[in-house]
């Protein structure tokens, strides 16, 4: 896309998921994702049925009159999205790409973070970290991701999700909120999932395609590897074939599975051809 088509589709793009940030996600996402804790925010009179544990018995035994303390929420997060942009990512049979519809969660989840005052980070990765932009709050950064979400070209094909985690557990202390956006075809990444996870809230999205899992009967088929190139001739007009093809992808969901069950993260799966509102709420909702 040139410059004009990037700058046409971010607007389309804030536009849809502002909208449904502003009427669908945003209580939810702020009640899913907790503050760091309770400060003291100021001393008001007592009335009656207020908590007396939150009595300042200070103030109250300075004024002669009982007052209690006020507590808010520390709200302000930091959201990191970790973004697969590997080749595997620009496949896509029915409606969108996996790419395209990993853009337009990370819009939502974007505009989402900074309405409830968050800041906003991203990391691209293929076989390891392609790009980072560290976190800040505004729409005008938010805008300046989408550009980088639709625009970006990485540098290397493949997938190092156990790369990706360890350069992030390095280069980022502070306990952060973690969407990991991927179709998760790489290596073993559970050990790295394991220490992201004791750190960080961690949220893996799950993104693939209907093909990703089942092969059409379509007879004898020319197959490419996205990631290394390789093809091989396969005849999909056999049953067996057609049944290892939906085992490997099963395997491999499972996979996926037990490794964020294992780290104590959290796995949502999103289809490219199904309703990524419907999910996204869902799990919004299962957290409070």
């Amino acid at each position: 896309m040139d410059t004009a088509e990037i700058l046409k589709k971010v607007r389309q793009l804030e536009i849809k998921t502002k909208g449904l940030t502003n009427h669908i996600f945003a209580g939810e996402y702020h009640s899913a994702f907790k503050g760091r804790g309770m400060s003291f925010s100021e001393v008001r009179d007592y009335h009656f049925g207020d908590d007396v544990r939150a009595i300042d018995w200070n103030v109250t035994a300075r004024f002669n009159s009982p007052y209690i303390k006020i507590f808010e929420e520390e709200r302000e997060l930091t959201v990191l999205l970790l973004v697969d942009v590997s080749e595997s990512e620009t496949f896509g049979t029915t409606r969108q790409t996996k790419r395209s519809l990993v853009t337009e969660l990370c819009a939502v989840l974007a505009f989402s973070a900074i309405k409830n005052n968050d800041k906003v980070g991203v990391i691209f990765f293929s076989d390891g970290m392609e790009k980072y932009i560290p976190p800040k709050k505004g729409k005008s950064h938010i805008l300046f991701i989408i550009r980088e979400l639709l625009s970006f070209e990485p540098k290397k094909k493949g997938t190092n999700i156990a790369e990706t985690l360890r350069f992030f557990n390095n280069a980022t202390k502070k306990k952060s909120i973690v969407f990991l956006l991927s179709d998760f075809f790489s290596g073993n990444y559970q050990d790295a999932l394991n220490i992201a996870s004791k750190r960080h809230d961690v949220v893996g999205v799950q993104v693939y395609d209907r093909r990703d899992k089942e092969l059409p009967d379509a007879g004898l088929i020319r197959m490419t590897d996205a990631e290394t190139g390789t093809s091989q001739w396969v005849d999909s007009s056999d049953r067996k074939v057609r049944e290892y093809y939906d085992r490997q992808f099963q395997q491999h969901a499972q996979y996926c599975r037990n490794a964020f069950l294992k780290s104590g993260a959290e796995l949502i799966s999103i289809r490219t051809d199904e309703d990524y509102v419907k999910a996204l709420q869902t799990f919004f909702l299962n957290r409070v």
